[in-house]
Parts: structure tokens; C-alpha cells; sequence
């Protein structure tokens, strides 16, 4: 059952869904000088919608010790975030210009992983201009 599909309409009247732009972490290449530099995949469109976190989420983050300034972020599909064991970083997420929260994000951590659609936790990278 999309439980999902079934109440995001109902959310959408009050934080409504936006296009965001998906880039699927693939590692990393390396630089002339030896340094890795992120790479990621074709990006792709896709409704999503960003929200602060809950106080359970960043009482998860505080467990893991990871950096809390950051926004949950839902949207439909499949994301991974930081994966040392193989080489990848966190997937990006472009929320466009004009939107609230607009900006570059890395997932930082997978909170929720459904068949249909994921929240994700994501650490603003780069302000977005409006």
C-alpha cells in the first residue's frame, strides 16, 4: 500500500511538493593532483518535498555524531547516503530558485526507505539564488 501517495495531497495543501533535480551518487574520479572530486550520474526530475527535521530524526543524527543543520527531504524512489564501504558519497539534491529551502543538498542519511518513495536527511552545500 502507498501510504504515500495517499497522504501526500493532504500535506502538499500545506507544504506543497516541488521539482527537484536527483543526482545519484557514482563515487568519485580523481584529479590531476591526486584529490577524489565527487561524481554523480544524469540528473533526473522529481517531486519532493522539504521539511525541517522532527526531534526524533535529530535526536538520531545526535547518535551518530553527524552535522545538524539539515532538512528531511521526501520524495519518490530510491536514495543512498553516505556509503564508505563502497566509495560513495550521499546523492544531490538541487531544490531550484524560487523555492523554499532553494539550494544544493548531499543526503547525508537515509531515514525512512519505502518501496515507492524515501526521507531522506540532507546537508545544505550550496545556497541557491533566487
Amino acid at each position: 500500500m502507498n501510504l504515500h501517495g495517499i497522504v501526500a495531497p493532504v500535506i502538499g495543501a500545506v507544504n506543497p511538493n516541488y521539482p527537484v533535480l536527483f543526482e545519484a551518487s557514482t563515487g568519485f574520479t580523481q584529479a590531476a593532483d591526486f584529490s577524489q572530486q565527487p561524481s554523480f550520474g544524469a540528473g533526473v526530475s522529481v517531486m519532493a518535498q522539504v521539511q525541517e527535521l522532527s526531534t526524533p530524526d535529530v535526536q538520531e543524527l545526535d547518535a551518530l555524531n553527524l552535522q545538524k543543520s539539515g532538512v528531511a527531504i521526501y520524495l519518490y524512489g530510491v536514495s543512498n547516503g553516505i556509503v564508505r564501504v563502497n566509495n560513495k558519497g550521499g546523492d544531490r539534491i538541487t531544490v531550484h530558485p524560487g523555492v523554499p529551502q532553494a539550494g544544493v543538498y548531499i543526503v547525508q542519511l537515509v531515514l525512512e526507505q519505502w518501496p515507492d518513495w524515501v526521507k531522506v536527511s540532507a546537508i545544505l552545500q550550496n545556497q541557491a539564488a533566487s
